[in-house]
């Protein structure tokens, strides 16, 4: 007698019970539920809810009538203010997937992602015209520049034939949308180093960016309304989520366009932030701002960091200042954060020392990633949680990207035994926590910035003195990692670091300037590879070249 599952028997899905996952609902519930609270503040200049998503909605049909849809790509090089946010509802919405670019990156690094995203068109801030108009004179087929023009910023040079609010103004007012077909979908694109130079497109789907705000929210105990500033940049990840969550907890975006300790202690003062995101560089700003920039703060901020590491010493010079520190730990194919240090009951007692040592550590997974182990991973097996075994960080679930965009043989390694390989060493604690003991791929992460020491490495072999050049990381105060170069140069060469470092400024961007530099013979095996281990070492005696590049 064959049965049947009495559950699955004419209780189908339907539009009545079932809707694919997207954080476009967010702006949408905000709209109409609290349509006269703050959304953004930027400036002198703010937004309600029901202006936020009456502007998305316009980004949205003015897109749609110049024929973008989906699967096409819209690229927005932007700071962090209303129009980099407001992309993040309304580029999705036409079904087109948003890129946002990394303002930092050079001429030539840009034009490849335009171009290997076949971005159709390109919102430009006037803040960054250089570095754009350089790039598009290196694409055959430029896609369409629509400028922001934002009044705080009056330097640069509008590239365009209309600005962000002239585009919209075309929009179509009665447009709306907050519901998609396919939660599977992309919504997103994001640039990332990998072992090459050349920068990796890591695509998000609407289900892992719904799914990860939430859990932004879940794992920080985000109430209703908090006051969230933006030091972080929406380009990381996008903001590593946190667009899509302040919309689902109808919070207030304090835009912010440079990260300086005056800013951020005045938004702070003036607006009573409540939070804020950044990389261990952020936090080592303001705790060695003047005494006077940091008093008259009289509530509780909560900073969130990631990236390399943060020392132990930055985690307690901000609890010292009355800041309430969270560590997570992810990486641009994980929608961000991932894996969250949280806090246990007993480490409230400890000093403010030791309670730095257990939240510098990388910690558990965050309330809706699914699994994440270290292991080894050619048997996909877990090590030991003995504080001692070293394995890989492996992840799976929503909270994974769909893959690298025209990439399969990447994607299908980075996916190899059904786990993510995240590339990071580390141990697992006897309590479960893990900690980042190194990096199998040689990525350097200076100030929340992924760089690839093989780029630099390409940019110096191709000059005609050198002969051989290998790079490391090297550990910072500030920044948690600069680049460090080992240079062997040709016979009878000459080539002091002044024209070295001269040269490089013009080949790559300045924050992947090497640091420190050293001439002579590179440590390698009897089989000539270079031995990466040894020159870490030697990097952290080597005297910086300069640190202000």
């Amino acid at each position: 007698m064959q049965s049947t599952n009495m559950y699955e028997e004419n209780l189908d899905k339907n539009l009545a019970n079932f809707a694919h996952l997207t954080p476009l609902s967010f702006i949408e519930r905000c709209a109409s539920v609290y349509p006269d609270r703050l959304s953004i503040i930027h400036g002198k200049n703010t937004f309600t809810w029901a202006e936020s998503y009456r502007r998305s909605c316009l980004l949205a049909s003015a897109l749609k009538k110049i024929g973008i849809g989906e699967g096409d790509t819209v690229s927005f090089m932007g700071a962090n203010t209303p129009e980099t946010y407001e992309a993040h509802f309304g580029v999705p919405m036409t079904g087109a997937v948003l890129n946002a670019l990394n303002v930092r990156l050079d001429a030539r690094s840009i034009a490849f992602i335009l171009e290997h995203a076949e971005t159709k068109v390109l919102f430009s801030d006037k803040e960054y015209s250089e570095t754009i108009r350089s790039a598009l004179n290196l694409l055959k087929n430029p896609p369409i520049v629509i400028d922001i023009d934002d009044p705080l910023f009056e330097e640069g040079e509008l590239l365009g034939k209309v600005s962000y609010d002239g585009f919209i103004a075309t929009g179509d007012a009665e447009f709306r949308c907050f519901q998609i077909a396919d939660e599977w979908k992309a919504i997103s694109l994001n640039y990332t180093s990998g072992t090459t130079g050349d920068p990796k497109g890591v695509v998000y789907h609407h289900r892992g960016a719904y799914l990860n705000a939430v859990s932004n929210a879940l794992c920080w105990n985000l109430a209703s309304h908090p006051v969230y500033l933006w030091t972080l940049p929406m380009f990381h990840c996008n903001g590593w989520c946190f667009p899509w969550t302040l919309a689902a907890v109808a919070g207030v975006s304090v835009c912010l366009r440079h990260v300086r300790d005056e800013a951020i202690y005045a938004a702070i003062k003036q607006h009573n932030v409540t939070h804020f995101c950044g990389a261990p560089v952020v936090l080592n700003t303001l705790i060695n701002a003047p005494a006077d920039l940091r008093e008259g703060i009289n509530h509780k901020v909560m900073a969130m960091t990631a990236g390399a590491a943060p020392p132990a010493a930055v985690i307690a010079g901000m609890e010292n200042l009355g800041f309430g520190v969270t560590h997570v730990y992810g990486l641009t194919e994980t929608y961000g954060p991932c894996v969250i240090c949280a806090p246990q009951e007993e480490w409230h007692q400890l000093a403010v020392d030791d309670h730095a040592e257990k939240i510098a550590r990388q910690g558990v997974r965050v309330p809706l990633q699914d699994e994440v182990m270290v292991g080894d991973p050619e048997t996909m097996r877990a090590v030991p949680k003995d504080g001692k075994t070293i394995g890989e960080i492996l992840m799976r679930g929503n909270l994974t990207m769909k893959g690298y965009l025209k990439n399969p043989t990447t994607t299908a390694a980075s996916f190899a035994g059904g786990w993510f390989h995240s590339g990071d060493l580390a141990i697992w604690h006897e309590d479960g926590y893990i900690e980042i003991k190194d990096r199998s791929k040689d990525i350097i992460i200076s100030g929340g910035e992924n760089i690839s020491s093989i780029e630099i490495e390409s940019v110096l072999f191709k000059h005609p003195k050198i002969l051989e050049a290998a790079v490391v990381a090297s550990s910072d105060e500030k920044w948690g990692e600069v680049p460090c170069a080992f240079v062997t140069l040709k016979k009878n060469q000459e080539l002091s670091s002044e024209e070295l470092i001269s040269y490089c400024r013009a080949e790559l961007a300045r924050f992947k300037i090497p640091k420190k530099l050293a001439f002579g013979p590179i440590d390698k095996t009897s089989t000539g590879k270079v031995q990466k281990y040894l020159l870490r070492e030697k990097a952290e005696k080597i005297e910086y070249i300069s640190k202000n590049e």
